[in-house]
């Protein structure tokens, strides 16, 4: 079974086209600039790389320059779409209603519709290449995968803010969470690679890139999470704020005569690591760099990013009692010796966790990076989100699940 992986961004379409039947990457690639001038696709097929300009008008225009891409007889890797047998989307916001995979019929995409209030930025162009996918490809199985599905396990005493009740009565203000499939795919992955059962593990998850989040994964169920309501909360990010005094909000309205959406604005593009850095690097390699050669403001926001990180972990270590082991995952928590040394040796010592210097000093590997006799285990685990979409998707279309109303 060939699935279709589908990632559509407000501005971007990533897709991967995999081979189920032993978990192969036949093409890969990332389309951006949609209805921007200078649209590029950037298409790879095995080790090969190729680059297509054309310009994109919208999700449907781009779908279809992929799905002819996939067909092409030079970049291509099928002769015909009848090869595909589903389509996996990653959809970013499931609210409570959708607390694992499901096909898509016209009840579920009105469900996605209808959170759409939840995540402004990320369910709309979900939803359009939905809909295009549907049009381009009407023979092939279509699915959802959430992002905040994993994290419908946590208990109220976790997702609940202590504001009015009526407002998560009324419009469902709660703790979401997101990256739910990275998460996933770590912590099961992580419990493969300790020999022993997911059910019987205390596993905390540090998904850490440009946007980041750590989980406490316990007994294989999500109990907390650091990102919330939106992907704002937690963790310092490259632009993003994570936690800060809601205070603030009204109070920099006030002072400088912004509107809502003005600060909405700084907290999710100005701020984190390229707020503290004085609007100079949002790059952790860049700001990495800086603070190695001692730029002092390079320094001080990467302490505070290694600060922030080292608080949600000591924090899920109480609400789990215990900690069996400890995932570094995405682009930083997989490619930064610099980060892993700095968060385990200055903050986790208290566990009894020993590093091993030798094993840290590695990039985009899968391994334990504490000694033998460490007493909580650390590891580097290269997350996949696209492995977890596809798996669910042939495995819902396999099993003929949902099918009732089906398209």
């Amino acid at each position: 079974m060939k699935v279709l992986v589908i990632n559509c961004g407000s501005s971007s379409i990533k897709y991967q086209l995999l081979e189920m039947d032993n978990e192969t990457v036949l093409a890969k690639g990332l389309l951006e600039r949609i209805g921007i001038s200078g649209s590029k696709l950037k298409h790879k097929k095995g080790s090969e790389k190729y680059e297509i300009s054309k310009d994109v008008a919208n999700h449907k225009e781009g779908l279809n320059l992929i799905i002819s891409t996939l067909k092409d007889e030079e970049l291509g890797v099928i002769k015909d779409t009848s090869e595909i047998s589903a389509v996996g989307h990653r959809v970013v916001h499931g609210g409570e209603l959708f607390a694992s995979s499901v096909r898509i019929n016209e009840r579920v995409l009105k469900e996605i519709e209808a959170n759409a209030f939840l995540a402004p930025l990320h369910n709309p162009p979900n939803i359009q290449g939905i809909k295009a996918t549907i049009e381009l490809l009407p023979d092939a199985a279509q699915v959802a995968v959430f992002d905040t599905a994993f994290h419908q396990s946590m208990d109220p005493i976790a997702y609940l803010y202590a504001i009015p009740y009526n407002y998560y009565e009324k419009y469902k203000v709660r703790r979401y969470g997101f990256h739910g499939t990275s998460h996933r795919y770590v912590s099961a992955r992580t419990a493969a690679l300790l020999g022993k059962p997911i059910e019987e593990l205390k596993i905390i998850t540090v998904h850490v890139g440009n946007g980041a989040s750590i989980a406490a994964v316990k007994y294989g169920k999500s109990v907390d999470t650091s990102m919330g309501f939106t992907p704002l909360e937690g963790l310092v990010m490259g632009t993003r704020s994570g936690d800060i005094d809601p205070a603030i909000v009204p109070f920099l309205q006030e002072q400088e005569g912004l509107s809502p959406k003005e600060v909405t604005e700084i907290l999710n593009k100005k701020s984190g690591m390229l707020g503290l850095t004085r609007g100079q690097y949002s790059d952790m390699r860049e700001i990495e760099d800086g603070a190695i050669a001692g730029d002092s403001i390079c320094k001080l926001a990467h302490d505070i990013y290694e600060y922030r990180i080292a608080k949600y972990i000591g924090a899920y270590v109480a609400a789990m009692n215990g900690v069996d082991a400890i995932s570094f995952t995405a682009g930083v928590g997989e490619n930064s010796p610099y980060l892993r040394k700095n968060v385990v040796n200055k903050y986790l010592g208290y566990l009894g966790i020993e590093l091993d210097e030798k094993e840290n000093d590695c990039k985009a590997c899968e391994k334990f990076i504490s000694t033998p006799d460490s007493a909580v285990k650390v590891l580097i685990v290269p997350t996949n989100e696209e492995l977890v979409i596809a798996r669910d998707t042939a495995e819902i279309v396999e099993k003929n699940l949902n099918e009732l109303n089906l398209w």
